[in-house]
């Protein structure tokens, strides 16, 4: 083969390269720009309506909105896997929304760096979330508000947030952390309002 030919060969493996990379992180890079987007002209986001009333979440500050899905047992792959392909997983055992407890919710950035675009990333983002955030859980047709207090990197085995994190009700959102990666989990721990 000559160099023209090796050259070409070359320039096809890089944009095919660049094309898997964008594909498949797409959904985290989308949310990312729209959230810098917001930031930088002071706009609102928009349609920020609950998939459901039942039982689903909304984030104003990074414009998440999710179903959750209901007494997911955390431990079992099995059983965790398939709740996150559709939403936010409600850690089974923890309290719900509204009543005295912890409610533990989680979703999952993804759990290799090639597979972000398989998950659902709605929590991508809630590293951006700061203290006197809001969150709202809708429960039972009731929407239940939450105020952001604390943020933390803890280990990927810490389970102590699974239980009572606080007085009163509170809530807990757990992802991967750093995105792409199953290293570490951030937390983020907001009392009720």
């Amino acid at each position: 083969m000559n160099g023209k030919k090796l050259q070409i060969i070359g320039n096809l493996l890089i944009l095919g390269g660049l094309f898997i990379l964008v594909f498949t992180f797409w959904p985290v890079a989308k949310q990312e720009a729209n959230y810098e987007t917001r930031k930088i002209f002071n706009v609102k986001p928009k349609d920020l309506t609950p998939p459901n009333t039942d039982f689903s979440i909304v984030i104003p500050k990074i414009a998440a909105v999710a179903p959750i899905i209901d007494n997911v047992d955390s431990q079992d792959p099995k059983n965790y896997l398939p709740a996150l392909y559709r939403g936010v997983a409600h850690a089974k055992g923890t309290a719900y929304p509204g009543q005295i407890g912890n409610t533990y919710l989680f979703a999952h950035s993804t759990d290799a760096f090639y597979n972000v675009g398989r998950y659902n990333a709605v929590f991508y983002l809630i590293g951006k979330l700061e203290n006197g955030d809001e969150i709202d859980v809708w429960y039972k047709g009731q929407k239940i508000k939450y105020e952001v207090y604390e943020k933390r990197v803890v280990d990927a085995n810490a389970s102590q947030y699974l239980g009572s994190v606080g007085p009163g009700s509170t809530l807990t959102l757990q992802t991967c952390y750093p995105p792409g990666t199953t290293i570490k989990r951030l937390v983020v721990l907001a009392k009720r309002v």
